[in-house]
């Protein structure tokens, strides 16, 4: 008969590990760097990675242990731990649950990295004066990460779905290791030399600030200061922040979010392209019906302005002028002959020799005054009485 071998299952095997290594394996201290670190923002544990040049381990610290931690952990931190290792059954994944931690001095990558930061700001290749202006309609865009990573798919995606008549232009980069700073730099001094791109991508996924270090290196940075077409970097996480970030001209949280900045929906770039239609046929139209009535009162003033029918018209007017003075002269002259003959008559009816003419006589005095009633002459007196035709000299005898 065969004999029946003995074996353990997946799940029996994860729980000896987890007795064999858990019950040794207890209040240990441990000395590392802080890597991929993750504060969950509903249940409040962290999670992140310890590691030193020769290896990495996972680690969590619940709430309960963390709200002791009098300083903020970050990545790149040398920090010295106190924990246990612990068997997740599940995955058979061995991790540190931390009970403790101390900060044992800033990492030699966030003290790079900080170093580097204070030495750019002072040089300011961080200001915003310095940062390019993003077209708001791209032609064509070049895109700076590796060929076949997801975060080349995703910028595809995005530009195609949103603007599809925008042409992509790939240069495929290292994102990761020692030779990928230089990759980047040639691949943006090849941009710069193309004349048709507008603006450049600089992507890559997510990764601990190790994967991410190239684009932390002073190289990259200058080169992406030197640019003369604007960059967006979308590197990483939200979460992420690297000089190259900095120096850009303008910083995306993701790959995605990167594409998204760089190529307006084709319905929002439609429909702001009508604007401006509009806008340009009412401009128009008002500048034809402005430049129109200039037209038709510079006719007017030149028509008016013309020497000849000026003159004519002067003449015309002079000459109406005139017949209307004549008129007016001679109407005037006709009333004041007819008020002259009518004055004449009256005082020609007046005058005494039409009284001598009807018969009657005027009496002088001798001092020649006209005696107007017999009372005036004494008797004896001598008086002239004048008649038409001639003078009588005649004496008072009595009184009448």
């Amino acid at each position: 008969m065969p004999v029946e071998k003995s074996y353990l299952t997946v799940s029996k095997l994860n729980s000896e590990i987890k007795n064999l290594v858990e019950g040794n394996l207890s209040s240990l201290w441990v000395k590392g760097e802080i890597s991929n670190y993750h504060l969950h923002p509903s249940s409040g544990h962290m999670y992140f990675t310890l590691k030193d040049t020769g290896g990495e381990i996972k680690c969590v610290m619940f709430r309960g242990n963390n709200n002791s931690v009098n300083f903020v952990p970050d990545n790149g931190m040398q920090v010295l731990i106190n924990c246990s290792v612990t068997i997740y059954e599940q995955r058979g994944q061995i991790q540190l649950r931390v009970f403790e931690m101390k900060p044992e001095g800033d990492g030699d990558l966030f003290l790079a990295f900080e170093k580097l930061k204070l030495k750019l700001i002072s040089e300011g290749l961080f200001e915003q004066s310095h940062k390019l202006t993003i077209p708001k309609y791209p032609k064509v865009i070049g895109v700076l990460t590796s060929g076949t990573s997801a975060a080349f798919k995703d910028i595809c995606n995005v530009i195609n779905r949103r603007a599809p008549y925008v042409k992509i232009i790939l240069r495929s980069v290292i994102v990761q290791g020692n030779d990928a700073s230089r990759t980047i730099i040639e691949g943006i001094e090849d941009f710069n030399s193309y004349e048709n791109v507008d603006v450049i991508i600089l992507s890559r996924g997510g990764g601990s600030i190790e994967d991410l270090w190239c684009f932390n290196e002073e190289s990259v940075a200058r080169s992406i200061f030197k640019s003369k077409i604007p960059i967006v970097t979308g590197i990483g996480h939200e979460t992420d922040f690297t000089i190259s970030d900095f120096t850009s001209d303008l910083r995306a949280p993701t790959p995605s979010a990167a594409a998204e900045l760089v190529a307006p929906k084709q319905e929002h770039a439609l429909g702001q392209l009508n604007q401006i239609q509009d806008q340009l046929y009412k401009s128009l139209k008002k500048t034809l019906e402005r430049y129109m009535l200039k037209i038709d009162y510079i006719d007017e003033k030149v028509r008016y302005l013309q020497p000849k029918k000026r003159i004519e018209s002067q003449i015309n007017k002079i000459t109406e002028l005139q017949k209307r003075l004549y008129s007016q002269i001679k109407i005037h002259h006709q009333n004041k002959t007819i008020e002259l003959n009518s004055v004449y008559k009256q005082f020609n009816g007046l005058s005494p020799n039409k009284v001598l003419d009807r018969g009657y006589s005027i009496l002088f005095s001798e001092e020649n005054e006209v005696i107007r009633k017999s009372s005036d002459l004494k008797l004896g007196e001598l008086f002239k009485a004048q008649t038409a035709n001639g003078a009588l000299i005649a004496k008072k005898t009595k009184e009448a």
